[in-house]
């Protein structure tokens, strides 16, 4: 049966398919999977920032809008310095993007095959994997742009334009979250005016949308305002550095390495050709490849477009279950089994890579070597016990007047948040968020000195010398032991903070 079949099917047929607790229950299996798993290592640099971002709440940061770090802080309210409580918000967010990537199969027509198997496809792909293995801004992200596509089947679905107050919700909370859902927004706008969804643009409904994404986005449009622009700045420079350092590569190649599960491929793939092939669904093939061709052609990284695969695996999966009842059973039966068995085999692997299943032994070890983003979770808690046996090693005089200065957003959050249990001062940093809140009123006259090398300590500080060396009990390499391992212990800075802080704030 072709996708465009599906429009002679009654809307009646798409409102009675079966029960969807088979999607829930594998979300929830998985949530719970990740929730005994998740309290294994230590928190991620990544993780650092948005802890150390939710001491100082506000309705904008230099690298993010201020939803997840506001999440971080009710986690703190809520579970103190918790690993496992606090990547709660992660995990509740992939559990939801599970079970509406099932809801969006079964709103599409698709029966109970169809359900499962979109939800195990999403759920054993390595980029929702991921995303719940962390606190990051990408797993709310993620969220966002799912229920965007789910309102949007439904809208279609139904021809209902209400849903466009839905979509308005979730786009100025994803706006809240991470701005490149902007390239998300651009694929509505060109599905609706490339497809007979421009019948909407004349509904009040589609401009009620628009005011509440637009109300909801307000607050930190005003803080963007009044900062200049700043994030939009300052996500240029990270952008030219990811491209200088290669960090744009494989763009194409991980759409179906990481951004969804590989056995899937012809799966999404028939989802895609599906939706461009329905005249009722088309827009969302536009919801596609706008923000797809858009990131390619600017080179963004290719976990920006992991949100888009969900809604492509729902429809793949109706399509190909529409067509699996075109076999004799023996092949149904047959083609399925590859299908799950193999989507089980790529999920099995990336859950080896991804998720920090042991504390210890070669598992662990399988881990460190597949995974950069576990080995970010070690040392942390060395750091900053090191830092502080620094300071107490220190003259009584200099300890009077210590400044601790940082070299990366990592280094900023460990001694901001862990660094409370050793009564260590607030760090001073030109990095991200850490430049808009300034330096001491009066300068330190000693600095501890991390994340730098010696030629750039002597560069900004007097009289400097080599005080210790990072690294971390279980040898792994990460960047603070490659990188930024030498902590240095130096005088007054050789010019006036005012001066160093002048330029703009630096990223790392």
């Amino acid at each position: 049966m072709h996708s465009r079949d599906l429009l002679k099917a009654p809307m009646a047929a798409a409102r009675s398919q079966s029960s969807a607790i088979p999607v829930l229950v594998i979300a929830v299996l998985f949530g719970i999977a990740h929730m005994l798993t998740n309290g294994q290592y230590g928190f991620h640099r990544d993780e650092l920032q948005f802890l150390s971002d939710a001491q100082h709440m506000d309705w904008g940061f230099v690298p993010y809008p201020p939803l997840t770090a506001a999440l971080e802080h009710l986690g703190l309210k809520m579970f103190g310095l918790s690993l496992v409580g606090l990547r709660l918000f992660s995990v509740l967010a992939q559990v939801l993007v599970i079970a509406v990537s099932g809801l969006m199969a079964r709103d599409l027509g698709g029966s109970r095959l169809a359900q499962i198997f979109t939800a195990t496809a999403v759920a054993l792909s390595p980029a929702p994997m991921f995303d719940a293995t962390e606190f990051q801004y990408t797993s709310f992200d993620m969220l966002w742009w799912v229920l965007i596509a789910w309102s949007t089947i439904r809208l279609l679905r139904d021809d209902d334009p209400r849903w466009w107050v839905a979509i308005g919700l979730f786009a100025g909370l994803g706006l809240q979250t991470k701005y490149s859902i902007a390239f998300e927004l651009a694929g509505v706008l060109v599905g609706v005016l490339l497809t007979d969804a421009r019948r909407y643009v004349t509904s009040g409904w589609f401009w009620a949308g628009g005011v509440v994404a637009l109300l909801v986005f307000a607050p930190n449009l005003a803080w963007l305002i009044r900062h200049d622009f700043i994030s939009y700045h300052f996500l240029q420079g990270i952008h030219a550095r990811d491209v200088n350092e290669g960090r744009a590569d494989g763009f194409v190649r991980n759409q179906f390495f990481i951004n969804a599960n590989l056995f899937a491929a012809p799966v999404w793939l028939a989802g895609l050709f599906a939706y461009f092939r329905n005249r009722r669904y088309r827009m969302l093939a536009w919801m596609y490849a706008v923000p797809v061709l858009l990131f390619l052609f600017a080179q963004g990284r290719f976990y920006y477009t992991s949100p888009v695969y969900p809604m492509l695996l729902a429809m793949g999966s109706v399509v190909g279950e529409r067509w699996l009842h075109t076999k004799r059973p023996a092949w149904r039966v047959g083609i399925a089994t590859l299908l799950f068995t193999g989507v089980f085999a790529i999920g099995i692997y990336a859950t080896l890579c991804i998720v920090p299943l042991a504390p210890s032994g070669p598992l662990r070890d399988f881990a460190f070597r597949k995974n950069s983003d576990l080995r970010e979770q070690i040392g942390w808690n060395e750091l900053v016990a090191q830092v502080a046996a620094i300071r107490d090693a220190l003259p009584a005089e200099q300890r009077a007047n210590l400044g601790i200065a940082v070299g990366n957003y990592g280094e900023y959050g460990a001694i901001a948040i862990l660094g409370q249990k050793y009564h260590l001062p607030t760090p001073i940093t030109a990095v991200n968020s850490g430049w808009l809140r300034g330096y001491p009123s009066t300068p330190p006259s000693t600095f501890i000195v991390l994340g730098s090398s010696r030629d750039r300590a002597d560069e900004l500080f007097t009289d400097c010398r080599l005080a210790g060396h990072l690294g971390n009990a279980w040898g792994v390499a990460n960047e603070e032991s490659l990188y930024h391992s030498d902590i240095f212990v130096c005088g007054p800075t050789r010019k006036p903070l005012s001066e160093l802080w002048g330029y703009g704030p630096e990223f790392g």
